[in-house]
């Protein structure tokens, strides 16, 4: 019998240009509709580019048409308006640039502060190291950045003969941070239109290529650097970050659906901080037990794994070097590179 889920199904042998997740998988499906054989399918596309909407047109008609009961297959690509010419400010995404250099852009975000997201951030960069990919980490969190301490470095970038930044290098990590250009302890008191500026500045004035991978450590919350960030340059993803319990998971899904307002494809969830083994072998769900796994299950986003409670990961990330660096073969660095290989079978 012919149903939505037949032709969904269908649908997820469609990549989408460019990588090995499908057009499912990354939210492009917006509606299907099935009328005595005719299936019409709508698309949400994010891209202007012509070519790339035709041929996810093309690959959706070819595995629609041989299915059992189909007459007729109509595939409509919705795609963004360009700004008329002259009138690129009343477009937000108007000026979005890819780095030239960069293979993706990954935003990490939680919603809530206090679920490790830097830590992850910071542990996620060092394990896609240690699988030798080349990878930039950028601390977008202008008010609390902990990049510097985490990754155990503090110096001022080089400026090259570009007039462009030269973005700091510990562990094989390229790192930017507004915590680089300050002293001690002074506090960052801006308004949104700084935040803006800054943001372009450490994503467009910083020599980061040749990466892999930018990673991208928003603070929390869903205010001016996220929205910029998206404004900025083309992501290829959101990871999000969040604990067991309720109170966390209520706001991660703030953090999920701003993603989704901004097209922002979800690469997964990770739950951090998931329970604690004791000296004697004991578990402890000190957060509660699977609530990210669960949520993850409920939002049909890939569920990426758990990051269970080591004194190893905080202890490394207050002296500046990370688990995964001090000690990769380690059950808690292990954790960091399971998510880092899964992240990238999305992508390679």
């Amino acid at each position: 019998m012919l149903t939505q889920q037949v032709i969904l199904d269908a649908l997820k042998s469609v990549k989408y240009p460019g990588y090995s997740r499908d057009i499912v998988a990354f939210g492009v499906v917006k509606d299907v509709a099935i009328d005595n054989g005719n299936v019409r399918v709508e698309l949400q596309l994010t891209s202007q580019r012509e070519e790339v909407a035709r041929q996810i047109q093309v690959a959706c008609e070819t595995v629609l048409q041989p299915l059992e009961g189909v007459r007729q297959v109509e595939v409509h690509a919705h795609q963004p308006k360009a700004a008329p010419a002259g009138d690129a400010g009343s477009d937000p995404w108007a000026h979005q640039q890819r780095i030239p250099g960069i293979g993706h852009v990954l935003a990490i975000a939680s919603g809530k502060g206090g679920v490790g997201k830097s830590t992850l951030a910071v542990n996620l960069a060092a394990a896609m190291t240690h699988l030798g990919v080349r990878v930039g980490l950028l601390d977008c969190d202008i008010y609390g950045p902990s990049i510097p301490l985490m990754m155990g470095i503090h110096q001022t970038p080089a400026i090259n003969d570009q007039e462009m930044m030269v973005p700091p290098m510990n562990y094989g990590i390229k790192l930017m941070s507004i915590g680089f250009l300050l002293d001690g302890d002074t506090p960052v008191i801006w308004r949104g239109p700084m935040i803006f500026k800054a943001i372009q500045q450490f994503l467009h004035q910083v020599a980061w290529a040749p990466l892999d991978y930018l990673l991208v450590d928003l603070p929390p919350g869903t205010g001016d650097a996220p929205l910029t960030l998206c404004q900025t340059v083309p992501l290829d993803g959101g990871l999000i970050v969040t604990t067991p319990q309720e109170a966390a998971l209520s706001v991660m899904r703030k953090g999920l659906a701003m993603f989704t307002k901004l097209n922002v494809p979800i690469v997964g969830l990770v739950e951090n901080m998931s329970y604690l083994v004791t000296p004697s072998g004991e578990r402890l769900d000190v957060f509660g037990h699977g609530g990210g796994r669960q949520e993850a299950a409920r939002q049909k986003v890939e569920f990426l794994g758990e990051i269970p409670l080591y004194s190893e990961i905080r202890i490394g990330g207050d002296q500046g070097v990370p688990v995964v660096v001090s000690a990769p073969k380690a059950a808690p660095a292990q954790t960091f590179i399971q998510i880092a290989q899964a992240i990238r079978r999305k992508f390679d």
